[in-house]
């Protein structure tokens, strides 16, 4: 097996840890075939038809909005936006890159996700694509290279944070809590009440890690423990990150009666019909919320303070970006492509057509809800930590946490294991920087 083989395989392993995080399962190994397109370069004269890829089915009307401004204003490209479901995306993509065909302009998976891609010599360094220095360096992170190279355009942030029912809150004349402590109190009241504080499902690991990405950074201490493990002096055994752990456990009691086993489409529908009155999840759900339309005002808590009258941060990380197949013929094109996904036109198309934050700087959603999350990121935001950061290994030290999450709810676990299990992970293959 030669080197790039090598590189690839482990980068498939990686992109199936990331698809979690995206809100879909990890693909598995099949014969799926890529799809037709990236072929050679057309005639002088007639449009360059560019691929690209992408695991989000849902978006395809607003892409046919957003392609279509594009092409508007470059009628010898023609893009066609061929999505897949997420649990098929990674094959797909394998197939795509190793055969180098299908595909010119492809969604990456975040941080790690790309890496490997990069990594492996399947994608296009896109560091002089005008309209870069408007997307802050920390944003670009998340689609660069063992060789610090960018290889992908940001387009989609996400906020994880708790949604709650605002009628089922006055109702019951209660107030928004700011520390653990009233969150807390706040659910005993919910459940003297006979309603479930919390709307969770725990059947998709990645959902238990998404949860405690908002609830965990007021017990750890947010970005000064975060940067304080990435330099090596502090590891996941620390009191502090337990301490986040066992809060979790503490939830178990506000959760629905064996949320382990139900699916998070079975949780929304606790939510939507004000069975719950808390749902965590990501900023991306207010689309849902807005198909679905659920019949009662909705607003969220960005997360929890360490000490009541302190701001909270909100957990904040990018969600995807747009890379440039090496193997493409049109790389003059995709790479024009890349300019429009850089520019701000795109992000507020993006935002306004898909309730998403845009990492873009000067595009302002015009989801009021989503605007707020905006304003927050920008003011203080913490990290997915697992998601950013740790990524890597095999099994990854993201989904180790997960699982042994699960492991904890269903009683083979205690919090302090949780944390020696994510660091025994990690020391596998973790490096402070």
């Amino acid at each position: 097996m030669n080197k790039r083989k090598l590189i690839f395989g482990s980068a498939m392993i990686l992109l199936s840890s990331m698809a979690s995080a995206c809100g879909g399962g990890a693909a598995t190994p099949g014969d799926t075939k890529p799809a037709e397109g990236g072929e050679a370069a057309k005639p002088k004269g007639d449009p360059v038809k560019l691929v690209m890829y992408s695991w989000r089915p849902e978006d395809k009307d607003g892409y046919a909005k957003i392609v279509a401004e594009f092409e508007k204003d470059n009628p010898d490209i023609k893009v066609e936006f061929k999505p897949f479901k997420s649990t098929e995306y990674n094959t797909i993509l394998t197939n795509a890159l190793q055969s180098g065909t299908g595909v010119d302009i492809l969604q990456l998976r975040p941080y790690d996700g790309a890496k490997a891609l990069a990594d492996a010599n399947y994608l296009t360094p896109l560091d002089k694509t005008k309209g870069l220095e408007n997307i802050p360096d920390s944003y670009l992170d998340a689609a660069k290279g063992s060789d610090n190279k960018v290889y992908g355009v940001p387009f989609m942030l996400n906020n994880a944070v708790i949604f709650y029912n605002k009628k089922l809150f006055e109702d019951n004349g209660l107030q928004i809590p700011e520390t653990w402590d009233e969150f807390v109190k706040t659910c005993e009241a919910l459940k003297a009440k006979n309603i479930t504080p919390i709307a969770q499902s725990g059947k998709a690991a990645y959902l238990l890690s998404m949860t405690h990405t908002v609830i965990g950074p007021s017990a750890y201490g947010a970005n000064e423990y975060v940067q304080s493990l990435l330099k090596g002096a502090a590891n996941f055994k620390d009191a502090r990150f337990v301490d986040s752990i066992k809060r979790m456990k503490q939830l178990e009691a506000f959760f629905p009666k064996d949320f382990v086993a139900i699916e998070d489409k079975d949780a929304q529908g606790l939510f939507y019909t004000g069975k719950a009155a808390m749902y965590i999840n990501g900023s991306h759900r207010l689309e849902t919320f807005e198909a679905n339309k659920v019949p009662f005002p909705i607003d969220f808590i960005p997360g929890l303070s360490a000490k009541k009258g302190d701001p909270a941060n909100i957990a904040t990380w990018v969600d995807g970006s747009w890379g440039v197949a090496k193997s493409s013929k049109h790389q003059e094109q995709a790479l024009k492509f890349m300019e429009f996904v850089a520019s701000k036109k795109f992000g507020q198309l993006f935002s306004d057509e898909l309730t998403r934050v845009s990492p873009i700087k000067g595009v302002e959603p015009k989801n009021p809800l989503l605007k707020r999350m905006a304003q927050l990121s920008e003011k203080g935001s913490t990290p997915y930590l697992l998601l950013t950061n740790f990524s890597q290994g095999t099994p990854t030290t993201k989904t180790t946490f997960e699982d042994s999450l699960q492991g904890m709810y269903i009683g083979k676990l205690t919090p302090e294991k949780v944390a020696e299990d994510t660091q025994a992970s990690a020391d596998k293959w973790f490096k402070p920087k």
